[in-house]
């Protein structure tokens, strides 16, 4: 099966001159979906993962998945305002614009080795804060994984110091 296939890209979105890349064509696939879960879960699978930290809203989906599948937490990392616990926050730059996510303080520990996991990698802005946060919780990150890595923003230049995966890769728009 080629995951590729089922994403769809829609353009001028969120803001003109973004060719969005659309994975609700991908889950809506139950042929995809759970080929999508399988490849991500082979690549994680022997690494000791404690704990999946998924980013708002997208990492949700197959990072709680991953979670269950590894037998391993799952830790959601949000918008401002999202959380009802105390938060460490952590702000980023998108390629149009900046943001911010948090994280509960109490969400992760000292010994917790992590998997971060996003549906998307753009220009590494928000993984990077994603592992800023982890890391000042005091856990590891053990791996890096994505559903589609657009290699011409060079986010994995932000993150080389991880073990980055990503199951799709785009070399141009």
């Amino acid at each position: 099966m080629v995951l590729k296939n089922l994403i769809r890209d829609v353009k001028d979105f969120p803001i003109e001159g973004i060719v969005f890349k659309d994975i609700t064509t991908l889950l809506k696939d139950q042929n995809g979906f759970a080929a999508t879960l399988e490849n991500l879960y082979n690549i994680s699978k022997n690494k000791g993962i404690t704990k999946v930290v998924g980013i708002e809203s997208r990492g949700f989906i197959f990072g709680g998945a991953l979670a269950a599948k590894l037998n391993a937490g799952f830790i959601p990392i949000r918008k401002p305002g999202k959380l009802p616990a105390e938060t460490e926050s952590e702000t980023y730059q998108l390629e149009y614009g900046t943001d911010e996510i948090q994280i509960h303080k109490d969400a992760l520990a000292p010994g917790d080795k992590v998997l971060l996991h996003d549906d998307l990698l753009a220009t590494g802005g928000t993984m990077e804060a994603a592992a800023k946060l982890v890391e000042k919780l005091g856990a590891e990150v053990v791996q890096i994984s994505f559903v589609i890595e657009l290699d011409f923003l060079k986010g994995r230049d932000l993150l080389k110091k991880y073990d980055i995966h990503s199951l799709i890769r785009y070399d141009s728009e």
